[in-house]
């Protein structure tokens, strides 16, 4: 029997396991990718292992289709919560190591604040944007993107010649009153989630350098289907300092 968390993160859901006994077979895809089916499953967008590497908490990320993937935004602070609940800080703030290097956590009150990493560079595609923060994302600003057919439209891009083979996730940004809104189809999910930490951050800085690009400190609020988040950055010729601040919320635990 195995036992496991579940956490979400603006709507954005993960089966959390501490496997820093080795208890856990992380190479059996298959076996991780009916752990995420809702019909079959536990049901969740991804699932994270809490492992150890030189003593340091080790985030080991999967997608919803059971393979393992690049840098989660939302999983990151849900993996933060996770190891704060089983005493591996006893401080408002923490590190843990990832697939894409080191990242820093402040707990303030409700919120997590995740450090991301910096990015160097914005390609501009036709009236797109593609960026990484941690995981490739393709933005695209629209109007009333509720309406969209997001599914239909995301594919279209997700599986065209230039990235289908790699996958990349697809974002929808609409200008609102003080914020952006943003709707995002995940590769390895292949459907839309309610709410995407890198892509929430990368549409923030795609919305800067569209809109904006100026100099200085920003704050961008962004409303997704599953809740409020919100990016903290500095440009400076790139974006540095970087924060994804949002809530992480353990839900319930379980055995398997």
């Amino acid at each position: 029997m195995i036992k496991f968390y579940k956490y979400q993160g603006t709507g954005n859901d993960f089966i959390m396991i501490d496997n820093r006994e080795n208890i856990f077979d992380k190479n059996n895809y298959s076996f991780i990718e009916k752990l995420c089916d809702r019909r079959f499953g536990i049901g969740a967008d991804g699932l994270i292992l809490l492992e150890l590497k030189n003593q340091v908490p080790l985030m080991v990320y999967y997608n919803s289709d059971g393979k393992p993937s690049t840098m989660c935004g939302n999983g990151g602070r849900c993996f933060a919560a996770f190891c704060k609940k089983n005493g591996l800080t006893d401080d408002n703030k923490m590190i843990f190591e990832a697939v894409d290097g080191a990242h820093e956590v402040l707990f303030e009150a409700n919120k997590i604040k995740l450090k991301m990493h910096d990015v160097a560079e914005i390609k501009a595609i036709q009236t797109d944007y593609e960026l990484n923060t941690g995981s490739p994302h393709y933005i695209v600003f629209a109007e009333n993107i509720d309406a969209l057919n997001l599914i239909e439209k995301a594919r279209e891009i997700r599986y065209n010649s230039v990235y289908k083979t790699e996958g990349i996730n697809v974002n929808f940004v609409e200008q609102a009153t003080g914020k952006i809104y943003v709707r995002t189809y995940e590769r390895g999910v292949e459907d839309e989630t309610y709410s995407c930490g890198t892509g929430v951050t990368a549409a923030a800085l795609a919305y800067h350098h569209k809109f904006i690009m100026n100099l200085g400190h920003y704050i961008v609020e962004v409303k997704t289907k599953g809740g409020n988040l919100a990016v903290s950055f500095n440009f400076d010729k790139i974006y540095n300092d970087i924060w994804l601040i949002g809530p992480a919320e353990f839900i319930y635990e379980g055995v398997v």
